[in-house]
Formats: structure tokens, sequence, C-alpha cells
């Protein structure tokens, strides 16, 4: 499985705002110089966080973008799944309850439902504050 571009621009663009502190607001241009990615991506990525309650943004000179609570209230999985929408790794358990005909019957289905597991409990205990003291 791989997330897009978007979701590590994403992870990399809280970090950024994460990293600020809550101190003001910061641009996108700052975040595109620190992070060598296109402020237009940029944008794309932000309005997709900010739909999502992850971001709150300000216009004007000291505009910008800050974090709507602290990093130790974001998982991964919140950000992940602002981006991507959902982490099911086959299209069988994107929705609940399973409706896919073969699942009775399907020898595969216990694999892709442990993976699925592993990678949601994985993304949904690492915070934001664990990826930034990670940098430190």
């Amino acid at each position: 499985m791989k997330f897009s571009t978007r979701t590590r621009y994403a992870l990399r663009l809280m970090l950024e705002l994460a990293a600020a502190g809550g101190e003001g607001y910061v641009s996108l241009k700052d975040v595109a110089f620190h992070q060598g990615i296109s402020i237009k991506y940029l944008e794309q990525i932000v309005s997709r966080l900010i739909r999502a309650g992850l971001v709150a943004s300000s216009r004007g000179a000291q505009g910008g973008y800050r974090l709507t609570r602290t990093p130790a209230e974001y998982t991964t999985g919140d950000i992940i799944r602002a981006i991507e929408g959902g982490v099911a790794p086959v299209a069988c358990l994107e929705h609940s309850p399973n409706a896919c005909p073969r699942a009775d019957g399907c020898a595969t289905l216990g694999f892709w439902t442990g993976l699925q597991t592993a990678i949601t409990t994985y993304i949904d205990t690492t915070t934001l504050a664990d990826l930034l003291e990670n940098t430190k």
C-alpha cells in the first residue's frame, strides 16, 4: 500500500504548523520554502485540511494557517483520512458492513482485515507531537 504524495506533504505541512507552536499563523510561502513544495500544491492540500477542521486560516498581512488544536491531539490517522479518505487496503473493507458477496467464503478476508487493523492501530496511536519530537 502506498500513500499519495499529497498525504506525505500534508504530514510535512502539519509538522511545520506544529513546529510554530501556536505562535500566530504560518504562511504557505514559508512552508513551501522550508519543505521544497510548490505553493499551488500546498493550497490544494491545505484546503482539504481546513474542510476536515484540522487547520484554521486567516487572511491579511499577518495571515496564514495554524493548527486548530495541540499537536498531541492530532493522530496521523486524522491527517491521512482527511487527504486519502480512508485506509482500507482492499475495496471490500471500505464500508461496514462488508457488502462483498464473497465475504462469507473468502479465504483472504482475514488477512486483509488484520492488515487494516494493524495500519489503523499504528496511525491512530501516532500523534503529530510524536512526529515533532522525532525531528528534534
